[in-house]
């Protein structure tokens, strides 16, 4: 396998590599929305024994539940080397035993083991193929378990493209979002519920079924939330 990532986007590898704490921090909005999310749905649903985290980034989904759940097996998959390599050792160094990393590209994911649970949030907006790597998502799922998915739909795709013709402020960048966002933007990775369902076979729930959302708001209904059994 190629270090190469997902060809229709940024080069993820450089990025972080480079990123400051500002950058990282907006490329990884599980960081925020997500973590604290979680532990109320395995409060309901039930700890799993193992974990996927796909597209995991620096790993604050795939850290925070190796920590809360020492004895489940947590696996963080990115196509990234160089966030991989950092996990790695921040794990080592943090003493984390249970939480391990290697590379996984989509759509092509084939991790050649199934897992109670595989998270996959906000990632498959990079992904061309994104209904054929939501297939390798659930095929990762073991009979029983649980797809967690955060997906970008055509009300981002909207929200992108007025950002890029007039931007917020003065620190947006309508090139950088242009170029990272590009797949987006052409609405080739955009979800729907529809669109989950014909891939699957099997309607995706809302994370608001298990969990009250949280009052604090976010763009949850350009960034939907959902749980897939199998």
């Amino acid at each position: 396998m190629t270090d190469a990532t997902h060809p229709d986007t940024i080069d993820w590898n450089a990025f972080w590599r480079d990123a400051d704490a500002d950058e990282r921090d907006g490329a990884t909005p599980a960081t925020a929305h997500v973590v604290d999310l979680l532990p109320a749905f395995l409060s309901e649903r039930g700890a799993p024994d193992s974990v996927a985290d796909v597209g995991c980034g620096p790993g604050p989904v795939a850290f925070a539940l190796a920590e809360r759940h020492p004895e489940t097996e947590v696996f963080g998959y990115d196509a990234a080397g160089s966030v991989v390599a950092e996990n790695r050792e921040r794990a080592a160094s943090e003493g984390v035993a249970n939480a391990a990393f290697e590379r996984g590209v989509l759509p092509e994911f084939d991790p050649g083991r199934q897992f109670d649970l595989v998270v996959c949030c906000h990632t498959l907006c990079y992904v061309a193929d994104s209904e054929r790597a939501l297939r390798s998502l659930y095929d990762a799922v073991a009979p029983g378990g649980t797809l967690v998915l955060a997906y970008t739909n055509d009300l981002a795709r909207s929200h992108y493209r007025a950002a890029i013709q007039n931007p917020p402020d003065d620190d947006f960048d309508p090139e950088r979002h242009e170029e990272r966002f590009s797949l987006l933007l052409d609405g080739e990775s955009t979800l729907s519920y529809d669109a989950i369902h014909d891939a699957l076979g099997t309607w995706p729930r809302s994370f608001w079924s298990v969990v009250d959302e949280p009052e604090e708001p976010w763009m949850w209904r350009n960034h939907p939330l959902v749980w897939v059994p199998k």
